[in-house]
């Protein structure tokens, strides 16, 4: 009993140092981004990153937030595209996933097979463009940056995974046998059992939402359409282009900060999702017993 205590001990020091030292390694990065935000470009040019700010400034901030009303538009906006697009996502995902996941649909194998055969073959970037842009004629509007990307097919086939085990079929036979339709089976035996499954989907289309700027540079003919992402992203394309500018002009401009606005850049657009995560992590891990038939 005492060597059993012991290499339990022995376990859960080692279990316990290995997770300290990833731990710290995952965390590093974001600490020195967070500090060469806070460093001076120069600074940044001549010694690279550090875990501390060699020369403390908040010029990159003040670079990014010069016309704040752009970018709490842009702000405003990329929530709007989070929003619109998670829950109507999850919507149409998990009724698709429903209805493949039934054996009593007839064809469910086949639309099966195509849901996964567009994540093989594509119709390539322009023809996709051309339907969005001229044949639905979304071009301009809102409705082109959060509406092509509001079914994913990977996430239907994810989704379909989680109902087939959080759901057996003994339960969905005794529903119909007590006279419940399809609508009243997923609303009331499907949907409350999902919890970990929506976290888990909802998350993924979050973050696609959140960190997209394709579709808006592609789509949006408005500055007022911008995600927060290509604001972000202008930004620094249009303080590298002064700075060349200058250079070619032989004008000096001073030390634009190029570099440590890059870094802030990360700050700013992550910051949000790093205060979101916390509160779906913990249905990552629970409903292990979800769904379960009990005797």
């Amino acid at each position: 009993m005492k060597i059993k205590d012991r290499s339990t001990m022995v376990f859960d020091v080692i279990k316990g140092i290995l997770l300290t030292i990833l731990s710290i390694l995952c965390v590093l990065p974001f600490i020195v981004i967070i500090s060469g935000s806070f460093t001076s470009n120069s600074a940044i040019i001549r010694d690279g990153f550090s875990l501390f700010p060699r020369e403390f400034t908040v010029e990159a901030y003040n670079t990014i937030f010069k016309t704040p009303k752009d970018i709490i538009q842009a702000y405003k906006m990329n929530v709007y595209y989070t929003f619109m697009g998670t829950v109507l996502g999850l919507l149409v995902i998990t009724l698709t996933a429903y209805v493949i996941s039934r054996k009593e649909f007839k064809y469910r194998n086949t639309v099966s097979f195509l849901i996964y055969f567009t994540t093989i073959f594509g119709g390539g970037i322009i023809p996709w463009y051309l339907m969005y842009a001229n044949v639905l004629g979304l071009r301009g509007t809102t409705l082109a940056i959060w509406f092509p990307a509001l079914m994913t097919p990977f996430l239907v086939i994810l989704m379909r995974t989680f109902i087939v085990g959080a759901v057996p079929d003994a339960v969905v036979e005794s529903a119909k046998i007590d006279g419940a339709g399809h609508w009243t089976i997923f609303w009331k035996i499907v949907l409350p059992v999902l919890g970990p499954g929506l976290a888990t989907v909802g998350l993924f289309q979050a973050l696609g939402y959140w960190n997209d700027w394709y579709r808006a540079s592609m789509f949006s003919t408005n500055s007022s359409t911008w995600s927060l992402q290509f604001y972000l992203y202008d930004l620094v394309n249009s303080t590298q282009a002064i700075k060349q500018m200058a250079q070619y002009a032989s004008v000096n401009t001073g030390d634009l900060p190029t570099q440590s606005v890059k870094l802030a850049m990360a700050v700013v657009a992550t910051g949000p999702v790093l205060l979101f995560y916390p509160f779906v992590q913990r249905y990552f891990v629970s409903g292990i017993t979800v769904g379960a038939v009990k005797g």
